[in-house]
């Protein structure tokens, strides 16, 4: 018993110790892992990334990816200065690149390392649906989701290892190993999960809309990634991501918001919507 206090002793004491501040929230998050430790890593698997795929340069669509990626770095820029972050991104390496590959699916690593598929174009649909998706993935980075996917993982797993020793009996013992997973799973990790997806919507929303396009089309680009999908999803509570209709829901509410943030930049109007094909 001495043993597992000493154990959760040191945790308390780590967790106190490795916090950082989301700029965008203003709360204290997990940061067992530095972004001087992250970002190399991250870059390091991004270029192995690009060794195994078909690059797609100079065409027409992957000039846009480059231009709205750097149209959301430059409003990440504006915002993070003008709310007295200066300095935030000075370890981000900004890069963007498509891969022709039908995956239907876009991320952004931790520094700034950004991919888009061409998959994912056709559900996109225009240059505003792209700063959308590119929008809430830049999000992710900027409020360093990973990082503290990361520190939870470590934690998960910490706790697992406490529990083990702390347990001496080998019934007792078997019977956490098996409800612990699912437990710390269902109750901790998916709604942590969840609770990124939502945050990186919100950032997402303002930075496309300082970027100078419109908010009110994100909500409009999940009806069509919910069409792609064909209703074939887990129930939300068994899922990283919320519900389609919860993610569609939430977008619309947060648009008007979007909006008057973009206003404090200087933006009147959006640029207009033009449906591409590539």
């Amino acid at each position: 018993m001495k043993f597992k206090n000493v154990i959760i002793a040191c945790s308390t004491i780590a967790l106190f110790l490795s916090c950082a501040t989301n700029p965008f929230t203003g709360k204290s998050t997990m940061a067992l892992v530095p972004n001087s430790q992250l970002f190399p890593t991250a870059f390091a698997q991004y270029n192995q990334v690009l060794s195994e795929s078909n690059v797609e340069t100079g065409t027409a669509r992957a000039d846009m990816i480059t231009r709205v990626g750097q149209r959301i770095a430059v409003a990440a820029e504006r915002w993070l200065n003008a709310n007295g972050h200066q300095g935030y991104l000075t370890d981000y390496k900004w890069e963007y690149n498509l891969i022709d590959d039908p995956t239907v699916n876009a991320w952004c690593m931790p520094g700034g390392k950004i991919v888009f598929y061409t998959g994912i174009l056709p559900i996109a649909q225009s240059e505003t649906g792209v700063a959308a998706i590119m929008g809430h993935e830049v999000a992710h980075a900027l409020a360093n989701h990973g990082q503290q996917r990361m520190s939870a993982a470590y934690i998960q797993q910490g706790l697992a290892v406490a529990g083990n020793v702390a347990i001496q009996d080998d019934q007792t013992r078997d019977a956490f190993n098996q409800y612990y997973g699912v437990g710390s799973n269902v109750l901790g990790m998916l709604p942590f999960s969840r609770s990124h997806e939502t945050e990186a919507d919100k950032i997402g929303l303002y930075l496309m809309g300082i970027a100078g396009y419109n908010p009110t089309e994100a909500s409009n680009l999940w009806v069509r990634m919910k069409a792609n999908s064909g209703g074939e999803a887990p129930p939300e509570m068994l899922s990283t991501h919320p519900s389609n209709d919860s993610r569609i829901a939430n977008l619309k509410a947060l648009a008007p918001q979007a909006i008057e943030e973009s206003k404090k930049f200087g933006v009147s109007s959006f640029r207009p919507i033009s449906n591409f094909n590539y």
